[in-house]
């Protein structure tokens, strides 16, 4: 099972801006490439800080038509790197409450953003790719049962599982990895576990054969101790 990466969904293109643009220009910017925020970077391309739309409101000076991106920036920038899951990327922004990251390459140059925007198309994912990867990967390939003794269906992004696994500690661990599927929404367990059945059935077997045969057991030893034997008794 193989998450996505930043590479795979970040914009790759990235518009930056350098300390000295200023202010309008960065405005300019934004609305040009219909973009909510651009990079600071130095001369190498390396990010120094994050201009965004909110920077632009709130943090300008008095004398707002002068102000530079140095001035503005929220700093330092927090970074993802292309390799990294989507998971990794979308924790790191919940960390940090930043709505984008830059993302940079082994020399610390920006080669993309990654924005709330681009994660939501994890959950645009076809309903079929889900629902092969859960019975390729997490049940046969991961989990090494058979696809046959579960069914998965997949519906906009809900996955509603049923049929019997052998053990019960495979039940929580069978929905975790369903809910770390890239595009799942939700899941929906209707599982059934064979060692929790067998024993009721056992139990139900074992009644039928006491009424059967009602002397059978201890019934048949009324008024007897046990272990007691009345050899010799006239």
């Amino acid at each position: 099972m193989r998450h996505r990466s930043v590479a795979d969904l970040m914009t790759p293109t990235a518009v930056t801006v350098r300390r000295a643009t200023a202010f309008k220009e960065i405005a300019r910017l934004l609305r040009e490439f219909a973009i909510t925020a651009v990079p600071v970077v130095d001369d190498s391309g390396r990010p120094l800080g994050v201009v965004s739309e909110a920077d632009l409101l709130h943090r300008r000076p008095a004398d707002g038509a002068s102000a530079t991106a140095g001035q503005l920036m929220t700093s330092p920038a927090i970074t993802a790197r292309p390799e990294w899951s989507v998971v990794r990327a979308a924790r790191v922004m919940h960390r940090h409450q930043v709505k984008r990251l830059p993302v940079i390459d082994a020399d610390g140059t920006v080669t993309g953003v990654l924005s709330r925007s681009d994660l939501i198309q994890l959950f645009l994912r076809r309903d079929h790719a889900i629902q092969e990867e859960i019975v390729e990967d997490v049940l046969t390939r991961i989990l090494h049962l058979a696809p046959s003794a579960i069914t998965v269906d997949v519906d906009d992004g809900t996955v509603t599982l049923s049929g019997t696994v052998p053990r019960t500690e495979l039940l929580p661990i069978i929905v975790r990895l369903c809910q770390s599927v890239d595009g799942v929404v939700a899941v929906d367990s209707r599982l059934a576990c064979a060692d929790e059945t067998q024993p009721i059935q056992q139990t139900l077997h074992r009644q039928e054969q006491n009424l059967a045969e009602p002397n059978s057991g201890r019934s048949g030893r009324i008024g007897r101790k046990p272990g007691r034997s009345r050899l010799g008794s006239p």
